[in-house]
């Protein structure tokens, strides 16, 4: 069984070696000692969130403070070309549900887009809340997946933001009368790939429109009409398995 993975500050990883001390706590501790029952002598990954990963092994456990040995570094490169999901807020948590599982799958970062269509609104405190919540989806789906480097969540940005936010990226707008397959579209070896996915009613006319005009290109998956909720993770899926899952 792989080793469960604990979070740390960034830099408290820093120039650490073998047999260096790391340690764990408050929730981290807590969880590591009375969850996941942690015993002296099993191994833990520990990550700094932006790169940092160490493997471990449990020297000392209490439940506020769980020292750990460090047996080898086991960082996480940033990629040098980067996926970014473009996620439409969304009825039913399928948002949320869509942003677990990208993370899982390794895109790089998100996006939350208030769309058009978008039955859910984030205004006022919603839009904090919602954050959150967005946050805490990823740093869960991240320590499932053993990640050490996590997705950068960005801030809510409307259709118009999003269309300034293509410049410099390459823009691919996943919608179901586009003609080009996602899986031989031309990708660039470096950079930022967006990955833009409407809301349950679809990406509009209007926005559509606005995005190629900004340079966003069309694309398909396959012949499937595919909910919020699958759509993004099956796209960061198809160019992973282009790039760097080869």
């Amino acid at each position: 069984m792989t080793a469960p993975l604990f979070l740390v500050d960034p830099g408290d990883l820093d120039g650490l070696g073998v047999d260096d001390a790391v340690d764990l706590v408050g929730p981290e501790a807590h969880h590591a000692a009375t969850v996941v029952r942690l015993e002296v002598g099993e191994e833990v990954l520990v990550a700094d969130g932006q790169g940092a990963r160490v493997l471990t092994e449990a020297a000392e456990v209490g439940r506020d403070l769980v020292r750990l040995r460090v047996r080898q570094r086991a960082d996480e490169q940033e990629p040098s070309l980067r996926l970014t999901l473009v996620q439409a807020l969304s009825k039913d948590g399928r948002d949320e549900d869509a942003v677990e599982a990208a993370t899982e799958l390794g895109v790089d970062g998100v996006v939350p887009w208030q769309a058009d269509r978008s039955i859910v609104r984030w205004k006022g405190p919603k839009v904090d809340k919602g954050l959150r919540k967005w946050a805490n989806v990823i740093e869960r789906a991240a320590k499932q997946s053993r990640r050490g480097r996590w997705p950068r969540l960005d801030e809510l940005v409307t259709s118009q933001g999003l269309a300034e936010r293509f410049a410099g990226a390459t823009p691919f707008v996943l919608h179901e009368d586009a003609t080009t397959p996602l899986a031989t579209a031309d990708l660039p070896t470096e950079g930022e790939v967006l990955l833009v996915v409407g809301p349950e009613g679809g990406i509009s006319p209007q926005e559509l429109e606005r995005f190629v005009a900004a340079g966003g290109v069309p694309v398909r998956l396959g012949t499937q009409v595919l909910r919020a909720s699958t759509a993004g993770p099956a796209a960061v899926s198809v160019l992973s398995a282009r790039d760097r899952w080869r």
